[in-house]
């Protein structure tokens, strides 16, 4: 299939690409610099320079590729700002969305994020509520995510992947990312907060895997194993060559921090992580 990457040279991006093109896919490529559009040529993928907030310009460039497929990887987290990247799953989404139907792309696959739901006692499945009256900040993440999976369901068939927390290389969880940074500085706190994983590897195969998947499908992209930071926090400490976690009490879960329940995507999907777990998955590459 002709493929549609946007979000190429994001942290996920960058690991969809080559599996798209070992598959055989022709993929065009979004980048916003030349530096981006070199990356991506020299992977052997067309790359085309543009920003998705530029309505306009997005529709002329989808409508020039004419794909059979977009994929939707776009975040917004070099400033570690939650209101950018709310913007780009907002205003972003809308225009890629816009510019796929113009060009009568039928198919959209589209990353979002398995901690914006409800609170509950369990790890979450798909079918548990959005957190939409959470107070800000969290509700600006909420309300992000809310509006990028309406705009992806407006095409004929769309995929929205609920990734856990990114680990690996590139991510914030690997050494030298920010929350290895936290680590070395002791301000990793650890708390009762559950959180669901996946390393990166596992999040872009499943994106590839997407491309087949049934049309409507909502799909918690996460390991096996939710845990709470007590648990995890000094499993990543050792990882990254930190010191141990700080001792002293766990401050208590908050409602919302759950997790997320990986059972369609295992066991209807056929997706199977090659990291089932963070314990394991923290000291692989």
């Amino acid at each position: 299939m002709h493929i549609f990457l946007a979000g190429a040279t994001g942290v996920l991006g960058r690991h969809i690409l080559p599996l798209l093109l070992d598959q055989g896919h022709q993929v065009t490529a979004l980048t916003r610099g030349d530096d981006g559009a070199a990356a991506i040529r020299s992977r052997g993928a067309s790359a085309v320079i543009g920003d998705v907030h530029d309505r306009r310009e997005l529709a002329r460039i989808v409508g020039a590729a004419a794909p059979d497929v977009v994929m939707h990887q776009l975040t917004d987290l070099s400033g570690g700002s939650s209101d950018a990247n709310a913007r780009i799953r907002t205003i972003g989404t809308r225009n890629l969305v816009d510019a796929a139907r113009a060009a009568k792309v039928r198919r959209i696959v589209a990353q979002s994020i398995a901690w914006a739901y409800e609170g509950g006692p369990d790890p979450a499945g798909e079918d548990a509520p959005l957190d939409l009256t959470a107070p800000v900040p969290r509700r600006t993440t909420i309300e992000g995510v809310a509006a990028l999976e309406r705009a992806v369901s407006e095409l004929p068939e769309w995929v929205v992947l609920r990734y856990g927390l990114l680990y690996g290389p590139g991510t914030w969880y690997t050494p030298g990312g920010l929350i290895a940074d936290k680590a070395h500085a002791g301000t990793l706190a650890t708390s009762d907060d559950v959180s669901s994983f996946v390393h990166i590897g596992d999040a872009a195969t499943a994106a590839v895997q997407a491309l087949a998947w049934p049309s409507g499908a909502t799909v918690n992209v996460v390991d096996d194993e939710p845990a709470a930071a007590r648990d995890w926090v000094p499993v990543f400490c050792e990882a990254v060559a930190a010191p141990p976690p700080p001792d002293g009490p766990s401050a208590p879960r908050a409602p919302w921090a759950r997790g997320a329940d990986n059972h369609y995507a295992r066991k209807h999907l056929g997706w199977v992580p090659a990291h089932p777990s963070w314990r394991t998955g923290f000291f692989a590459e």
